[in-house]
């Protein structure tokens, strides 16, 4: 059965003006399941971070404020390394 979030992450995604997704909701309800899905079927690269296991990427996404996540951590290949050892 398709759920109707799915739709709207549909639309999220064919917007021309979308933005960065965030997906709130309690406990246990499939939030990862359904992104993960969705990542997968409809983009052609799809990453997916636990935050909750990785503390870099936890601070890294303490809060939304973009130009701080953008450009407070340069290094990349350090960005890289602390995002592939969750994999």
């Amino acid at each position: 059965m398709r759920r109707k979030i799915y739709q709207k992450l549909l639309e999220w995604k064919n917007s021309p003006r979308h933005k960065p997704l965030v997906l709130l909701g309690a406990r246990q309800v499939g939030k990862t399941y359904i992104l993960k899905e969705f990542g997968k079927k409809e983009f052609d690269n799809f990453v997916y971070v636990n935050c909750h296991n990785n503390p870099f990427a936890t601070s890294l996404f303490s809060d939304f404020n973009i130009n701080r996540i953008l450009y407070q951590y340069v290094p990349s290949e350090e960005l890289f390394e602390a995002f592939k050892a969750t994999e």
